[in-house]
């Protein structure tokens, strides 16, 4: 039995070294036209947002370790998609005020920040008075 244990915990161990030599990609792409916001909203979203949905994400120790590193580049990836205030001034006004708007949705339901991100990022929770100043901001967006 023990003999067997240490079998499976070598195999384990042998394939986690072995993860980690597959690539995962972490570009941060050269800035484009950025989100222009006024001081106080710019530094909710830069620190709420800006890691998932921005070309200026901070990657943590954890995202250079697989299988982690696979998880953070796809959240990243799938949140540029969505919304990247890095190209925020490439939106047309409609297009903005319809990202704005998704945005302030998600984060009254609970959706954004995600919990996991929320749970190594503790300045990311957003209080009752950031919410009140993003959402008089997407109204004007």
């Amino acid at each position: 039995m023990r003999r067997n244990l240490k079998r499976l915990l070598f195999a384990l161990l042998f394939l986690f070294g072995l993860i980690q030599f597959y690539p995962v990609a972490r570009e941060n792409p050269p800035l484009a036209k950025g989100l222009d916001a006024p001081p106080a909203v710019a530094a909710i979203l830069r620190r709420a947002c800006y890691d998932c949905h921005s070309n200026e994400t901070e990657w943590p120790w954890y995202a250079y370790v697989a299988p982690m590193s696979w998880l953070v580049a796809r959240d990243v990836e799938h949140g540029r998609s969505e919304l990247n205030f890095s190209i925020w001034g490439e939106y047309g006004a409609t297009k903005r005020s319809s990202k704005a708007s998704s945005a302030i949705e998600e984060v009254e339901e609970g959706r954004m920040p995600l919990a996991p991100y929320q749970w190594m990022h503790a300045r990311a929770r957003l209080t009752p008075e950031d919410l009140a100043t993003l959402k008089a901001w997407a109204d004007d967006a």
